[in-house]
């Protein structure tokens, strides 16, 4: 507002003339001011086009002049924020009248008019003028003319203006000469004028009956007005929830295409990592191919060493066997030698005693001898049982060897069972390292096949929920469609009530009544188009929805699908490592066991054989040693029993018996 009184006083120093201090009062406080001269009526005038800083401009009595009222008007025509203007008590006339006219033409911002005290009505052009820029105007809604001297004529114009105009609701025409013609031409100008809702006619000596129909008019324009209005109003909040349901609408299906190009990024990477996982795969399957290729070289070469190692035991079993069947042939000779020798014993035992009782019967007188002859069997008998006492001593020592023998075999195969033993304790350490090692790159291997499976379950949820959501909102929407085509129909059948009950009751307004109802009817059918593009649409959308739902199966049963294949490919390389891997423990497992035979059979065939030497040296030693002393008592036996001989011949050949029967 300082701003524009600076303004105002920068136009009055331009053109000559000292600022009011009225109008600058008017600028600071509220208050009328009075008396505006030309000048500053054509300042006020170049400095309202545009955005002036005030919406109500109040000239009333102010005493201004045709030429000033033009000035003024001519800037506010094109003027944009004044709403209401008073210029009541000016004493306007031809001049402003037509100013006014060109106002109400160009201007599209006033809202209100006062122009109650002048004398607008006295010149018939002038206000006729007035009356063409009304016509035109399609944005005033209050217009005060009260005491304008306005006649028959000038209603009659006014009328017409009216029959045109769609936008004034409230006509002031108090204290007026517009008679009886003027009143009939305003009430046929209502029965197209739907807009009017007041329209003042006191003082003007119209007939009871006319004013009566104008309020029967302007009642029924009031109703069709609120009628309109709450149609009007029904649609825009209907057009307002199908602009949100379509705002809705779009950024849901926004956030549906952002959430699918999210899952198609999750899936190429996910893609990614599987074929870096696969390619890693393949390197680790190409090394593990190599190292098989390795060590089939090595079973091989392995198999070459066993194959030759088997030879040499086979050779040295043939030994063994050789050796066994050389000590079994020299202990059975031993043995019958034995048996002879015992048995030439025993015969000779039984000679003797068969000589010796012979003997005894031939020589009963001769006890003495016999007696001696019996001492010296005794003594004979005592060496013959220190013999067979050393026969036994020889046969249990043979027998104590036998079993140290036998022990020491026992010891050789307990000691080679533990090596065994051993040996097997070492095999499982190797096996359950390697089974651990394996198990470790199994379980590597689930949990990155149970990533891959949290992956594939989130995806499933996201999809859901997408799912989920977008049949949750497709409901809402029909719900919504739903309850705005009931409350439309509920709405629409209340106004066809509301119309019934006052077409009954308005029987002198039938006509009018009727065209309304059709103008309602139009609307209606307006609405139900409006509403069946909008189920239209909402139809579109649903395809639309169905569409991408499909596209979605579509992307999902493939992801599915590609999916099941990795699973496949990976549950097959896994399977393909496993046989490989328990391949490889197989072959590792007979390369160590054929290795601890091996070593096994070599020691213990190498200590066998040492044995087996030093107890054949050792009963070659013996088997002398017992040659030598059994032919040793073989010559004292001999000796003895060549001795005994001779003591028994010489007996005989001394005794008297012998001479008797060498007579005889």
């Amino acid at each position: 507002m300082e701003r524009f009184g600076r303004e105002y006083a920068r136009l009055c120093a331009a053109a000559g003339a000292a600022p009011q201090e009225a109008v600058l009062r008017r600028l600071r406080e509220p208050g009328g001011a009075r008396g505006l001269s030309l000048q500053t009526c054509s300042a006020l005038g170049r400095l309202l086009p545009g955005a002036a800083p005030f919406a109500a401009l109040a000239l009333g009595d102010c005493g201004l002049s045709e030429e000033g009222v033009r000035l003024l008007l001519h800037g506010l025509c094109s003027n944009t924020t004044v709403k209401s203007l008073d210029l009541k008590g000016n004493n306007l006339r031809t001049t402003g009248a037509e100013a006014l006219g060109k106002l109400l033409r160009q201007n599209k911002s006033i809202r209100s008019l006062t122009l109650e005290w002048n004398s607008l009505g006295m010149w018939e052009e002038g206000f006729s003028f007035f009356c063409q820029g009304l016509r035109e105007n399609n944005f005033l809604q209050h217009l005060d003319l009260r005491n304008n001297q306005i006649n028959h004529q000038g209603a009659g114009e006014l009328a017409m203006a009216l029959t045109q105009n769609t936008s004034l609701q409230e006509l002031d025409l108090r204290w007026n000469n517009i008679g009886l013609l003027g009143g009939r031409a305003l009430l046929s100008c209502l029965h197209s004028n739907k807009t009017l809702k007041r329209l003042e006619l006191a003082g003007n000596n119209v007939p009871g009956d006319i004013l009566k129909a104008v309020e029967q008019a302007l009642d029924h324009n009031q109703d069709r007005e609120a009628i309109l209005s709450e149609a009007q109003n029904q649609v825009n909040i209907l057009s307002k929830e199908v602009l949100s349901l379509k705002d809705e609408k779009n950024k849901q299906f926004m956030d549906f295409v952002n959430t699918v190009d999210k899952q198609k990024e999750e899936k190429a990477r996910s893609e990614k990592m599987s074929a870096a996982r696969v390619s890693q795969l393949q390197e680790a399957l190409d090394e593990q191919y190599s190292i098989m290729n390795s060590l089939k070289t090595k079973l091989q070469m392995t198999e070459a060493a066993l194959a030759l190692s088997e030879q040499k035991v086979h050779n040295l079993g043939e030994l063994l066997n050789a050796m066994k069947q050389e000590q079994n042939s020299v202990a059975e000779c031993h043995f019958r030698e034995l048996q002879q020798q015992k048995q030439e014993g025993a015969d000779r035992e039984s000679r003797l005693l068969h000589d010796l009782s012979a003997a005894s019967e031939k020589n009963l007188l001769l006890r003495n001898q016999v007696d001696e002859l019996e001492r010296k069997c005794k003594v004979q008998q005592d060496q013959l049982f220190q013999v067979k006492q050393d026969l036994t001593n020889t046969t249990a020592e043979l027998k104590l060897r036998a079993v140290e023998a036998e022990e020491r075999l026992e010891t050789e195969k307990r000691r080679f069972k533990q090596s065994l033993e051993d040996m097997e304790s070492l095999r499982v350490k190797e096996v359950d390292r390697m089974a651990q090692h394996m198990e470790a790159s199994e379980r590597s291997m689930h949990s990155r096949i149970q990533r891959l499976e949290a992956i594939r379950v989130s995806l499933e949820e996201e999809l859901s929920q997408v799912k989920a959501a977008a049949l949750t909102e497709r409901g809402q929407a029909e719900e919504e469609l739903i309850k705005v085509r009931s409350q439309a129909r509920l709405e629409e059948q209340q106004r066809l009530e509301h119309l019934q009950e006052k077409l009954r009751q308005m029987t002198e307004s039938r006509d009018e009544a009727q065209n309304c109802c059709l103008k309602q009817k139009e609307m209606v059918a307006e609405a139900q188009a409006k509403a069946k593009q909008l189920s239209l649409y909402a139809d579109g959308l649903r395809r639309r929805l169905d569409e991408l739902q499909q596209d979605l199966d579509s992307k999902e049963e493939e992801k599915v699908t590609e999916l099941n294949k990795v699973k496949v490919e990976l549950q097959e390389q896994i399977g393909h490592l496993e046989a490989e891997r328990t391949a490889q423990d197989g072959l590792r497992e007979k390369i160590a066991a054929l290795e601890r035979q091996l070593k096994a059979l070599s020691s213990n065939h190498r200590e066998a054989l040492l044995d087996k030497e030093g107890e054949i040296s050792l009963l070659l030693e013996k088997l002398r040693m017992k040659e030598a002393e059994i032919s040793r008592v073989r010559e004292e036996e001999a000796q003895r029993a060549s001795f005994l001989q001779n003591a028994i011949m010489a007996y005989v050949q001394g005794s008297p018996l012998g001479t008797h029967s060498s007579r005889k």
